[in-house]
């Protein structure tokens, strides 16, 4: 009697267990479309960032090769019988690519109606400042080491940064930025 009961709850258990947590191979419609959906959105958004130049060609070809590649996988999973999590890593995907669009669309910034350089080319600009300085002699041989330095310590970080294939933080950015400025606002008591 014993075994019987044991056996019985122990199967109970096993069905309990295979029926709740595992996910049957079965066609996802609503993925589909949810994932066609996405996929339409970020090919508008690469077309509008042609548009407005917020995107360069290469930019906005190298994002359609990327949802040319992810559209392939989409074909391939729709109408399909496939596990769920399947879908779940098309959809990492696609919020990925998605992200990266968005970062790139970020309009520069502005201030008093004129665009505000970028780290790059404010890096750039003060390599011309010290450099001008040294010729022109303004600059003590102290300070001119010091400035030089700093800038090449900064210009290090930026290309570590941009050389990663990684799209730097907003904080790494931001540092970056305040380091130039006091470097900047250094390099002006020369002038």
């Amino acid at each position: 009697m014993k075994r019987l009961i044991l056996l019985s709850l122990s199967a109970a258990l096993g069905l309990a267990l295979f029926s709740g947590c595992a996910t049957l191979p079965k066609t996802w419609p609503d993925y589909a479309r949810s994932a066609e959906s996405k996929m339409v959105l970020i090919q508008e958004k690469i077309g509008d960032g042609l548009k407005t130049g917020l995107l360069t060609p290469d930019q906005t070809q190298m994002f359609l090769t990327t949802l040319k590649g992810v559209r392939l996988d989409y074909t391939g999973l729709r109408d399909k019988v496939v596990y769920r999590d399947e879908w779940d890593r098309l959809f990492g995907r696609i919020d990925m690519l998605d992200q990266e669009v968005n970062r790139a669309l970020i309009p520069p910034a502005r201030v008093e109606g004129r665009e505000v350089p970028r780290n790059g080319d404010r890096i750039v600009a003060l390599q011309r400042q010290i450099d001008d300085g040294i010729i022109s002699k303004r600059l003590p041989l102290r300070a001119e080491r010091e400035f030089q330095s700093s800038l090449d310590s900064i210009r290090r970080e930026y290309l570590r940064m941009t050389d990663s294939g990684r799209y730097s933080t907003y904080e790494e950015r931001t540092d970056i930025s305040r380091r130039l400025d006091l470097l900047e606002t250094e390099l002006k008591r020369y002038r």
